[in-house]
């Protein structure tokens, strides 16, 4: 635990959450922050708290991770029971997009995990290759989540697949990735938005078809919940791999 100043001179201390690798940061208000993996540089204009660290003179910097910007921190601050990202873990995110939720993932594995980042779009993806030169442990992959074979050469075998890739074959995507590089008895978490899947059947309808479609890939359900209030018709699943031979 440590104590430090936010802008504005506001008292702040720093608390561990239960999940490894997040933090607390309560001053006036509480914020889930990470800690910056690359201190004094911000990644898309988020706020920064700076405390006093171990050593007199030495500083430790953590990011603002904000729920309505990552569907991830919307997990964690809606109570999820387990992520599975943690310090040291190889994580394949599929739905990178431009780096916002991978860069706290980032903060989170450190320098001893692996963040295989995948997103389609050669925009968002420009931003993501940017923001990997100074996360060096993010591998950028401007490829399609569908076709995983095109980047197998890139990737080891994962512990996690986090996927947000909002296509209505999500879960055969999440399978076909999982099939390719996720460990035995890996886990994956997966944020569904049910208009994606379905925008003619009630939200909760497609997200217990969803279970059921990875149910049907080798995969055991392990938790869901809702993302609301930061995602409306969110939800967030997660699962762990039976054994199967590759």
């Amino acid at each position: 635990m440590g104590r430090g100043g936010a802008r504005g001179g506001s008292k702040v201390i720093i608390e561990p959450h239960r999940h490894q690798g997040i933090f607390i940061a309560k001053g006036k208000e509480s914020m889930l922050v990470t800690k910056n993996l690359v201190p004094g540089e911000s990644v898309y204009g988020e706020k920064r708290v700076s405390i006093e660290g171990g050593e007199e003179g030495v500083k430790i910097e953590y990011r603002v991770w904000n729920p309505f910007r990552s569907k991830l921190a919307a997990g964690v601050l809606g109570g999820m029971e387990n992520l599975f990202i943690e310090p040291g873990t190889k994580v394949l995110y599929l739905g990178a997009a431009s780096g916002t939720s991978v860069s706290h993932v980032a903060d989170i594995v450190g320098p001893e995990g692996t963040v295989y980042a995948v997103e389609f779009s050669p925009r968002s993806g420009r931003d993501l290759i940017n923001m990997a030169k100074k996360r060096t442990n993010v591998i950028p992959i401007i490829e399609d989540a569908r076709f995983p074979h095109k980047y197998r050469m890139l990737v080891t075998t994962v512990d996690v697949i986090f996927a947000d890739v909002a296509q209505p074959d999500q879960a055969r995507i999440v399978a076909h990735n999982a099939h390719q590089f996720l460990k035995i008895d890996g886990h994956a978490v997966i944020s569904i938005k049910a208009n994606c899947i379905d925008s003619t059947a009630p939200a909760q309808a497609v997200f217990e078809r969803e279970v059921d479609l990875l149910r049907g890939e080798m995969f055991k359900p392990l938790e869901q919940i809702t993302l609301e209030p930061y995602e409306r018709d969110h939800a967030m699943i997660t699962g762990m791999s039976h054994c199967y031979e590759r």
